[in-house]
């Protein structure tokens, strides 16, 4: 019987799934909606009081996005406490909503790879990844990896669709 060979390993194609830059921590929400004054206004004192008196550790390793979903102007100082109770306990802080963490947090993931690993390379992007926000993450990709490789493609490698072809000099 003659051995099976994986043509697609040996071509040296690099196959990335985006899936595996999806945020790993759980992202919470908090809102400080709760800690307006008469549902208009945060009072500074009261708000200090809230900032010493929360259990922050409740935000420990968690990616935390911090919103007011009232009608209410917030103080930029108000946020800037927040962040600061949340620094060395949260494993991400943003001011927004979820899904600005969420592609904050893949934007984070794709730029910490090592680019030595994709010079001259030609990649592969899967195009059935279990992520949201799919075409944020692929056009970080690209970003990420048009300078570095020799082509990009989209789909399974039996199957793909060309984006990027470095042009020959």
């Amino acid at each position: 019987m003659e051995e099976i060979i994986n043509k697609v390993a040996e071509s040296g194609l690099i196959q990335l799934d985006l899936a595996d830059f999806k945020p790993k921590n759980e992202l919470v929400e908090l809102d400080l909606a709760a800690q307006l004054w008469q549902g208009l206004v945060i009072r500074e004192k009261d708000f200090r009081d809230w900032i010493k008196q929360n259990e922050w550790t409740l935000y420990t390793d968690k990616a935390v996005f911090v919103h007011c979903s009232a009608d209410a102007i917030v103080p930029t100082w108000a946020y800037m406490l927040v962040a600061s109770a949340l620094e060395g306990i949260a494993s991400d802080i943003h001011i927004g909503q979820k899904d600005e963490l969420y592609r904050t947090m893949i934007h984070k993931a794709i730029v910490a790879q090592d680019p030595a690993q994709f010079i001259d390379g030609k990649v592969i992007i899967k195009g059935c990844s279990d992520i949201g926000s799919p075409e944020f993450a692929m056009v970080e990709m690209v970003k990420f990896l048009q300078p570095l490789v020799q082509s990009i493609m989209y789909g399974e490698p039996c199957s793909t669709v060309p984006v990027y072809k470095r042009k020959r000099v």
